[in-house]
């Protein structure tokens, strides 16, 4: 407490907390949401299986409307890494030293969580448990990575879409809404291929949302940090929210301004928008209402993002921006701002552990035949909501407290780096080794859940990441600079 204490007082006073807040309300949102919808079934086995129950309850489809939240995530990403990166350049770095920077926080929690579950696996197969039964287990401790490796992908691509946003604005967005719509329009009448694009394509869109919102800025915000940046001791990682502000000067007309206009005209209007094109798309048109994955639907708003889903977006920045005001009065107290470093101090942690603590209490209740299997939408299922999500709260708690300090340690070795530019050759390992992350973490992510895998996680893919990672850590420790 004493630290967070130091941190809340040390916050420079140019700081946009509403950022931390939005992303921390995100993860809580996006973990919450996971654990109330489990359902816990048995296979003919006599195994504990977990699935949806949206599947079962089609009245709180419109309430997923609410839930969907990873445009937000995506957006305050955005702000965040177009702070870090003007930041970064500010100091006299580059793109590529930029990524590398990165990677430090992204990857290494990441990497715990793998060789984590990869040893956990080895031992269940030592023991004989089946190899369709581990990759279930893996598969479904693992579901987090898939959004990763797509924000993964958005910041590796940061610096040239922010150049792109620099020269052309709103342009840059809109276009990528045209290309989610020709997306759509293949899944809707053929071919499906035509979406594979969307998968990035959606969430680069909001990611460019959020350059254009810190573009917005004003010295009205409140003064920079100092020219060498925030201190140490902010809230890791999101410390490139204080910094200095971007280039001032008028900005283009019509859909090339840089800058997102914020006014409450402009809000409104993105809000009230939003919702009639998301009402129109999904009661009128041929998407689905709901904006979380159900099983057996013959679309998926999220997986990949889709038209309705950029409109929830859309309502979601009206939102957010009318609400800015009151919630950066609110963050001025100690308390409230404490609360919101508490939680971004592990924020990837909280996210990429959340199933893992679900797998966790699962098969220690099942251990003990204590393990409740009633069915969606009975008094006993909904009465059994409250317990177990004190319950799973609990267990991440403690995973929290385990693996948390990976993530902090890695926030306070990157800020505290030496800003130097990376030669063509460090430039090329750093791409060639976050390609390398990328990839094992899609192969993982695009292995079916009942594949026969010893490891859990294809070996492959294991190889893959590690080598990436591997790479990443050697250049972050200087190491072909050396001699």
């Amino acid at each position: 407490m004493r630290r967070l204490g130091q941190l809340a007082e040390r916050t420079p006073a140019g700081r946009e907390r509403y950022v931390d807040l939005l992303r921390a309300l995100a993860i809580t949102m996006v973990v919450a949401g996971h654990w109330g919808v489990t359902v816990i079934g048995r296979d003919p086995a006599g195994r504990p299986t977990g699935h949806s129950a949206l599947a079962d309850l089609p009245w709180a489809y419109p309430l997923t409307w609410l839930a969907q939240v990873m445009p937000v995530f995506f957006l305050v990403g955005g702000y965040a890494n177009a702070a870090s990166l003007t930041r970064h350049r500010a100091r006299g770095g580059d793109g590529a030293g930029w990524l590398l920077d990165r990677s430090a926080r992204l990857v290494r929690p990441t990497s715990a969580l793998l060789l984590v579950l990869t040893v956990a696996a080895a031992l269940g197969r030592l023991r004989g448990t089946d190899p369709s039964h581990l990759r279930t287990v893996i598969w479904y401790a693992t579901i987090p990575l898939w959004f990763l490796v797509a924000y993964l992908l958005v910041v590796a691509l940061t610096p040239p879409m922010y150049a792109l946003h620099r020269r052309y604005g709103l342009a840059v967005p809109l276009a990528l809404v045209a290309l989610v719509a020709l997306g759509d329009l293949g899944r809707l009448t053929g071919p499906t291929t035509l979406a594979a694009g969307s998968y990035l394509f959606g969430w680069l869109a909001v990611h460019q949302l959020g350059f254009a919102w810190y573009d917005a800025r004003t010295p009205a915000t409140g003064p920079p940090s100092g020219p060498s940046g925030p201190s140490e001791t902010a809230p890791p990682e999101r410390a490139e929210t204080a910094e200095p502000h971007p280039p001032s000067g008028s900005d283009r007309p019509g859909v090339r301004r840089r800058r997102l206009p914020t006014s409450r005209p402009t809000a409104l209007a993105l809000l009230v928008g939003g919702l009639a094109a998301l009402i129109l798309l999904t009661v009128a048109g041929p998407w689905p209402v709901a904006m979380l994955k159900v099983p057996g639907e013959r679309m998926d708003n999220a997986s990949p993002p889709s038209l309705a889903l950029l409109a929830l977006a859309a309502a979601q920045l009206g939102l957010i921006l009318l609400l800015r005001d009151p919630a950066r009065r609110w963050l001025r107290r100690p308390r409230p701002w404490r609360v919101v470093i508490a939680v971004n101090l592990v924020v990837l942690t909280v996210f990429l552990w959340h199933l893992t603590a679900a797998v966790l209490l699962i098969g220690m209740l099942d251990a003990v035949g204590l393990l409740p299997t009633p069915r969606v939408g009975s008094a006993a299922w909904w009465g059994w909501r409250v317990p177990w999500l004190l319950l799973l709260a609990v267990v991440l708690a403690v995973l929290v407290a385990v693996f948390g300090p990976i993530e902090t340690r890695s926030a306070r070795h990157r800020t505290g780096r030496r800003i130097r530019r990376a030669g063509r050759v460090r430039a090329a390992l750093t791409i060639a080794g976050y390609a390398a992350v990328i990839g094992g973490l899609l192969v993982n992510s695009a292995t079916p859940k009942a594949a026969p895998e010893p490891l859990g996680t294809p070996v492959p893919a294991l190889a893959a990441y590690l080598a990436g990672a591997g790479v990443l850590r050697l250049l972050r420790s200087g190491w072909e600079s050396r001699g």
